[in-house]
C-alpha cells in the first residue's frame, strides 16, 4: 500500500528535498538533472561527495525528526529510486535519484 498521496506528475516536496540535500550536504559542485521519458518523470541530483546517502528509516520511525527523513521520504513516495558513485575526469561523487511514473 502507497503510504502517501501525491499529484498525478510531479511531487514538489521530493523534488525540493534533492535539491536541498544536494546544496546542504555537498562538497564541491552538484547538479540537478530532471527528466521526462516514457510518463516517468526522473529527478536526480549528482554531487561532489563519494559517501554513499545513509540507507533510510521506515517512514513510520521518524516522527517529527528535523533531518534524516529526507530518503525515507522519498522511498515511501516514489515509485523507484536509487543511486550510484560517479567518477568522471578525475571527479569523484554520487548521483541519486527517484522515478515518479504517471498516475
Amino acid at each position: 500500500m502507497r503510504q502517501c498521496h501525491r499529484p498525478p506528475l510531479v511531487d514538489p516536496p521530493l523534488a525540493h528535498h534533492r535539491v536541498g540535500v544536494a546544496t546542504r550536504h555537498m562538497e564541491g559542485p552538484a547538479a540537478l538533472r530532471v527528466r521526462w521519458s516514457a510518463d516517468v518523470l526522473r529527478i536526480g541530483a549528482w554531487d561532489a561527495d563519494p559517501e554513499p546517502p545513509e540507507p533510510p528509516q521506515e517512514f513510520e520511525l521518524i516522527g517529527e525528526a528535523e533531518q534524516g527523513r529526507g530518503l525515507a521520504l522519498v522511498r515511501a513516495c516514489a515509485d523507484l529510486w536509487g543511486w550510484q558513485p560517479l567518477a568522471r575526469n578525475g571527479n569523484r561523487g554520487k548521483y541519486v535519484w527517484f522515478e515518479l511514473a504517471a498516475a
